[in-house]
């Protein structure tokens, strides 16, 4: 994969209907977006149960984009292996699951993967400064990590701002994800945010019957960020 900046919209199928998850990921890519993004949970490092290796592999055909897997549990290394030999494209690992997230990196890396480290809320921009020369994205977490659906948290768009100045001209997105919508993605955009994570944005009034709604909310919240 070649790096851009540009803009990419990556729906969370937390949010889509889980009996259809095949129609769905060609819906919304039908619809426009350009990454797939899949919300693994253990019932552990957040309260909440999803997806395991199979689930990504048996949708791993359907998605023509990006597999974006965003790993919200811990221990993490030793399912690292497992996720990529399920397709996928990103895995991002969170500095807070473990004492040695340059290891997590490493082990991300060697898959083939690309390595994107995830930062909670109350976690600084600081505890990835000497992670950037081996990561190829941040994942800002703007939402405690857990459930669809929460309110945007301000106070990281200051985050987003530290974490673009700290990667200079390296070639590392900025992803956001919780509470994204046409309201706040122009401001993490504005910080220098590349990547908008957006569940019950994309989703909200569409089915695989009736997309058009998808499309409709993923122009919404890539033409909020246009200035």
């Amino acid at each position: 994969m070649t790096f851009d900046r540009s803009l990419k919209i990556a729906p969370s199928i937390l949010s889509a209907d889980f009996a259809n998850f095949g129609l769905e990921i060609q819906a919304i890519e039908d619809q426009g977006c350009d990454w797939v993004h899949v919300d693994v949970m253990d019932g552990h490092f957040v309260p909440n149960l999803t997806f395991g290796p199979p689930l990504c592999a048996a949708i791993r055909p359907h998605i023509k984009t990006v597999m974006d897997v965003h790993l919200m549990i811990s221990p993490v290394d030793q399912y690292i292996e497992a996720y990529a030999a399920a397709g996928a494209d990103y895995i991002t690992a969170h500095v807070e699951a473990g004492a040695h997230t340059h290891r997590t990196m490493q082990a991300i890396r060697a898959t083939g993967a690309k390595a994107g480290v995830a930062l909670n809320p109350a976690t600084p921009a600081g505890e990835v400064e000497y992670l950037l020369d081996m990561v190829d994205m941040v994942c800002v977490m703007t939402v405690n990590p857990g459930f669809g659906g929460q309110k945007f948290i301000h106070s990281q768009i200051e985050k987003v701002r530290q974490l673009r100045a700290m990667i200079g001209d390296r070639p590392i997105h900025i992803e956001i994800d919780g509470g994204v919508t046409p309201e706040t993605a122009p401001l993490v955009v504005a910080a220098g945010a590349d990547v908008l994570v957006a569940g019950s944005a994309v989703f909200k009034g569409g089915s695989v019957s009736n997309p058009a709604p998808y499309g409709e909310n993923i122009r919404a919240i890539r033409a909020a960020t246009v200035k």
